[in-house]
């Protein structure tokens, strides 16, 4: 069916753009930002996606401070011609791979924001991600991410937080294949009956890196993505071949837990380049971000649910009082604090340990570290 998308000249298949050229029922295609004040003083987060084959569309806005995290939450069917904005929650897009503009009007719901997201780097493009059961697949995803800054305010219960452009964040645009919504049918999305993933993005005063891995419970890695990126000068590119990054060859970890928990108390990656030293990254987690204040692992909120015609909520939480070892609290980021020998940063580490991980000594599906 056409739409105004097909006035454009973006076409990939004969079909009109509202046709998805899978007809997977994972199909989607989201955008995620988060946002983080250096000093600790606030950290937030937005995540809004399309589910075309399912109908859905659904968005999430949540920020943390004073150990308290407030949330956001809408869902709806999805027009056919794709918009970026569900209820009170909207992502425009200003000037691609270039300036963003989050809004969230839910003063009824305790939350407004308006924040304007800008680039500190080029956008990377990541190595796809592609994970198989037998021959159905359960991953097929591309992925972008740039690390920027914010200015703007949020407004939470009256209080306001003021956004400047010291703060640092990341965008994150995917898009693809990969579990959302209801299961379907015979599709384990736990392949090999757990998961372990891990994303380091670290903002540095003259570059920024990134490492993201994926692991199976045995501890085989089926997933390494990192890079070391330089911060923009005038006139660097945003995107395209003459963009400056350096790939690395190989990352590795170094992590352990906090007791009874699988939260992650102090990290290192070594990333590994060709022809040149390695980066020895040194992190210590400042603070917590629930990622089920964004719908991850959600039982109420989870992405890709049809939920009717249109739904919106709210949860609020003392982080500290969530408890440790249920599942629904094991996708997190950390504010991190970063060394890499004299130069010093800010960033976030996520991780998702969920179920058995061999190196890192979990055995069970939701047992705490020792």
């Amino acid at each position: 069916m056409i739409t105004p998308w097909d006035d454009y000249p973006v076409h990939q298949t004969a079909m009109p753009v509202a046709t998805p050229v899978s007809g997977d029922p994972n199909h989607y295609d989201r955008y995620f930002f988060n946002g983080f004040d250096p000093n600790g003083e606030f950290y937030f987060g937005v995540a809004l996606g399309i589910y075309p084959n399912r109908g859905v569309i659904d968005g999430a806005f949540s920020v943390v401070r004073n150990g308290v995290q407030h949330s956001v939450f809408a869902s709806g069917h999805l027009p056919l011609d794709r918009p970026s904005k569900i209820g009170p929650i909207s992502v425009e897009v200003v000037q691609p791979l270039a300036q963003s503009r989050v809004r969230v009007d839910a003063a009824h719901l305790g939350v407004t924001a308006d924040l304007t997201w800008n680039p500190r780097t080029a956008a990377i493009e990541e190595p796809s991600q592609v994970l198989m059961q037998g021959p159905r697949t359960v991953m097929d995803v591309t992925r972008l991410v740039q690390f920027g800054s914010w200015t703007g305010t949020i407004d939470v219960e009256g209080e306001r937080i003021d956004v400047r452009d010291t703060s640092r964040g990341m965008k994150d645009r995917s898009w693809g294949i990969r579990p959302v919504g209801e299961p379907v049918p015979g599709l384990n999305a736990l392949v090999g009956g757990g998961v372990f993933y891990l994303w380091s993005v670290l903002h540095f005063e003259n570059r920024c890196t990134h490492a993201m891995l994926f692991e199976f419970p045995d501890g085989h890695r089926w997933y390494t993505s990192a890079d070391s990126v330089p911060v923009l000068n005038a006139g660097d590119p945003l995107w395209g071949p003459d963009v400056r990054v350096r790939h690395a060859e190989s990352a590795a970890y170094d992590i352990g837990f906090e007791p009874g928990t699988r939260r992650i108390s102090r990290a290192q990656f070594t990333q590994t380049y060709h022809g040149s030293p390695s980066d020895e990254l040194i992190l210590e987690p400042i603070l917590s971000f629930p990622l089920k204040g964004l719908g991850y692992l959600n039982p109420n909120w989870l992405h890709g649910y049809d939920r009717g015609e249109y739904a919106e909520g709210t949860d609020v939480w003392k982080v500290d009082e969530l408890d440790p070892l249920d599942p629904t609290t094991f996708h997190v980021e950390q504010l991190v604090r970063a060394r890499c020998g004299d130069e010093v940063g800010i960033g976030c580490l996520e991780q998702l340990v969920l179920g058995p991980h061999a190196p890192t000594g979990f055995t069970g599906y939701t047992d705490g570290a020792r």
